[in-house]
């Protein structure tokens, strides 16, 4: 019986917004490419350009021949995940796409792999001249993609491992003459719901009770939930380890089919000796502490609590493995008020006061985008349309 491999992969230019997918099917045994299709599909999500990249791949496939056995690999561990049962498909548009999929070939003749990015070039290299042809106003043409991979392979700088490995070229779109740097990593910052201490305004660290979702927050956690399934934007979602975080993010991990990721780096401060208290009474027993902590960002609560520096520098080693980690993808980071704040402070590029003049409110989302070059851009800031 013949066998293909399909490689396929989608992306999207802001998540939603400009979007294409692509897909290559191979002989498994000589590597030799036996069929190559992309698409600029317009404003899409991600999740939906990855699903229809799924489906050119399988329909390339059977084409060449009906009675083949395929083996799929891609990066989108949602999709892998959804084809092959283990996550469940809740968002409508993402079902009947996944449906359409598995009409293709007998399921018991179609196998899911899933495979780092860094595996998976060819086909995201199509998608990529697929959203370049898009922003052109042309259709993507297979001729001048191949044209173009082979004027990359004569450069001199394709004598290079990684440029071999790439395989791709990047031409300049964007704003301005700037390079285009593709999909960016985009955090979409969820705060948890209220816990008991919410409303008393109590400091609520990752040195107290570790508290629960109270009533409201498990309330909210769905509303939140219901909220991220109708936009089919979110691919990933990642946690802190505390337990009002991690209620909050299986509460939208179970409506969106997708598993949840611990990242000890997104827990709250460590509020000493502080935790459980309000800031009046913090005021009263421990004035000079207190005084110092407002002033400088280096000062910590009494009893051992964590300073902003240090947290900082915390939050911001987790958000460059999340970054490497997920590059290029949508990511519900499920945390606190302090790791959130200070996300967007660095990503401001603002001074470390600044986290005193912001208001976070539970269940809150925003957005920060991360480009290739290390830039960042802060699109949304404590979203609660979705709780009215």
């Amino acid at each position: 019986m013949t066998v293909y491999e399909v490689e396929a992969d989608g992306g999207s230019r802001s998540n939603p917004g400009p979007a294409g997918y692509g897909a290559v099917v191979r002989d498994p045994k000589t590597g030799e490419t036996l069929a190559e299709t992309a698409e600029y599909l317009g404003t899409a999500t991600n999740n939906v350009a990855e699903y229809r990249g799924l489906i050119a791949g399988l329909r390339a496939a059977h084409a060449l021949d009906p009675a083949a056995e395929v083996l799929v690999r891609m990066d989108s561990r949602l999709v892998v995940e959804q084809m092959t049962g283990r996550w469940r498909v809740h968002h409508p548009e993402l079902r009947a796409l996944a449906e359409e999929a598995a009409g293709i070939f007998p399921p018991e003749r179609v196998v899911y792999a899933w495979v780092p990015r860094e595996r998976n070039r060819h086909a995201d290299r199509l998608a990529n001249e697929a959203m370049d042809a898009g922003a052109r106003g042309e259709a993507w043409d297979p001729a001048a993609s191949t044209a173009a991979l082979a004027a990359v392979a004569a450069s001199p700088a394709a004598a290079s491992p990684a440029a071999a490995e790439a395989g791709a070229i990047r031409p300049a779109v964007g704003w301005g003459s700037a390079p285009d740097l593709g999909a960016p990593t985009t955090f979409l910052l969820l705060r948890h719901g209220e816990t008991a201490l919410t409303p008393e305004k109590r400091f609520s660290g990752s040195g107290g009770s570790d508290p629960a979702l109270s009533a409201a927050g498990r309330r909210q956690a769905a509303a939140v939930a219901t909220a991220l399934a109708a936009g089919g934007t979110v691919q990933d979602i990642v946690s802190s380890p505390l337990r009002r975080c991690r209620e909050t993010a299986g509460a939208v991990a179970d409506h969106l089919g997708l598993g949840v990721t611990v990242e000890d780096g997104l827990r709250e401060t460590d509020f000493g000796a502080w935790e459980g208290l309000t800031f009046a009474e913090v005021r009263e027993r421990y004035q000079d502490d207190l005084t110092a902590w407002l002033a400088s960002p280096g000062a910590a609560p009494t009893g051992g609590g964590e300073s902003f520096t240090a947290v900082g520098e915390r939050v911001e080693a987790a958000r460059r493995r999340l970054v490497e980690r997920h590059a290029g993808r949508t990511v519900l980071v499920v945390t606190h008020v302090t790791p959130i704040k200070t996300l967007v402070r660095l990503a401001l590029g603002a001074p470390p006061e600044s986290l005193f003049r912001m208001e976070l409110s539970p269940a809150s989302t925003s957005v920060v985008a991360y480009y290739g070059d290390g830039n960042a851009s802060v699109r949304l800031f404590n979203d609660t349309s979705y709780l009215a």
